[in-house]
């Protein structure tokens, strides 16, 4: 009996230690769940705080954002066909020599206008010379013979058979006289045509080879430009249509030609075809080689409603442009009408300089924001100043600095 007691009162004090732990380690248990709610009802006031203070600033107005803006006009639209290409001469070609040979002097200078015939080379031809001299007088000598022969024969003292005979070697000796005299006369490079002659390498002294390159020959006065337009506009392109072209290096200046030449067919890889154009280029300021812009002119006067290219925003959905129109029933601080921006879709046409054609949905008068449409929505106020308005100009030349 007493052992039972005792277990009983151990029992006892093993439950009472075990609630005494239980109590002391769900007190800090509590304090952590507390801290947390705490936490978080902190945090949650705050982003409350914050969200409720930018609902209210949403609220208030919002400052205009600042645009440059102009009126939609009509002007009158030459319809052009604008094309890149290169500047090539009339007659340019690599003077060569045709026979080698040691250069014994040069008749020109770099850079300067030869005539047609000109000497530009004069290779030493002092054996070929001689050597001619030999056969002009073999061919002389057959000539005299020839005549002896004539006579004789008047006489019957010769045969008509030692005539026909003398007469093919006279023939024959005359033949490669001119053959060497040819070969002479190629000792002597001449200008082709008239031009400039460009920069050579080639020095008294030394040796040249058939083939070898002696100097570039350029005609520059009239030029040519060759330029590539698609097929499509092909059609629209003929011979002795004007054609305005401006080079880079000469600001500011344009030169007018007519179309010559188009070519037979269209490249199969870029479905272009080739145009030439002659260009009268009496200061010759034009040079073969150069990159040229060219504007063919073709068809009547057109008139379009016109904008900067920068007003007009190209989307996957659509073109649009934003207008600045008056917002009704609002009144600015100081009375003034409050504008704000409206998006509209538009068709835009043919482009030329900085300016686009609109073919529909704005109407003359109509106020379009030119710059800034990135800051805008639907209903944004806005506040025009045109102090850095971007270009409207039908014919830029641009300028390097």
């Amino acid at each position: 009996m007493a052992d039972v007691q005792t277990r009983s009162v151990a029992h006892n004090n093993t439950l009472q230690s075990t609630d005494t732990r239980k109590r002391r380690l769900g007190r800090p248990i509590a304090l952590m769940i507390l801290v947390v709610v705490l936490l978080v009802l902190v945090i949650g006031g705050t982003k409350f705080l914050q969200i409720s203070k930018l609902i209210a600033q949403s609220k208030l107005p919002q400052p205009p954002v600042v645009v440059s803006a102009l009126k939609a006009q009509y002007s009158d639209w030459q319809p052009t066909i604008s094309a890149v290409g290169s500047m090539k001469a009339v007659r340019g070609v690599d003077v060569t020599t045709e026979v080698g040979g040691i250069v014994r002097s040069i008749g020109f200078k770099p850079g300067q206008h030869v005539a047609d015939g000109a000497m530009l080379v004069q290779l030493n031809a002092d054996s070929d010379v001689a050597q001619l001299q030999s056969l002009e007088a073999t061919a002389n000598l057959a000539a005299i013979v020839l005549k002896r022969d004539r006579a004789q024969l008047a006489i019957k003292a010769v045969s008509q058979a030692q005539v026909d005979a003398d007469e093919a070697d006279w023939k024959s000796k005359q033949a490669a006289a001119a053959q060497q005299r040819a070969l002479v006369a190629k000792k002597t490079i001449r200008a082709p045509f008239a031009g400039r002659i460009g920069i050579t390498s080639v020095n008294p002294g030394q040796y040249l080879n058939p083939g070898d390159k002696i100097a570039s020959l350029q005609t520059f006065n009239p030029i040519y430009v060759d330029f590539s337009v698609p097929q499509e506009q092909l059609t629209s392109i003929e011979p002795g249509q004007p054609v305005s072209v401006s080079a880079s290096g000469l600001a500011g200046q344009t030169f007018q030609g007519k179309v010559t030449a188009i070519d037979s067919k269209v490249d199969p890889t870029t479905r272009n075809a080739t145009v030439e154009a002659t260009i009268a280029n009496p200061q010759q300021k034009l040079v073969p080689g150069m990159f040229a812009r060219a504007a063919v002119t073709y068809g009547s006067m057109q008139r379009y409603l016109t904008l900067p290219q920068t007003a007009v925003t190209y989307n996957p959905y659509g073109t649009t442009v934003y207008l600045a129109v008056e917002k009704k029933d609002a009144k600015g601080a100081k009375g003034a009408q409050t504008l704000v921006a409206q998006q509209t879709f538009v068709k835009a046409g043919p482009t030329r300089g900085d300016q686009v054609a609109i073919l529909s949905g704005v109407k003359e008068g109509d106020m379009v924001v030119t710059s800034g449409q990135m800051k805008l929505k639907n209903g944004s106020p806005i506040r025009i100043d045109n102090s850095a308005a971007p270009l409207d100009n039908p014919a830029p030349t641009p300028q390097e600095h």
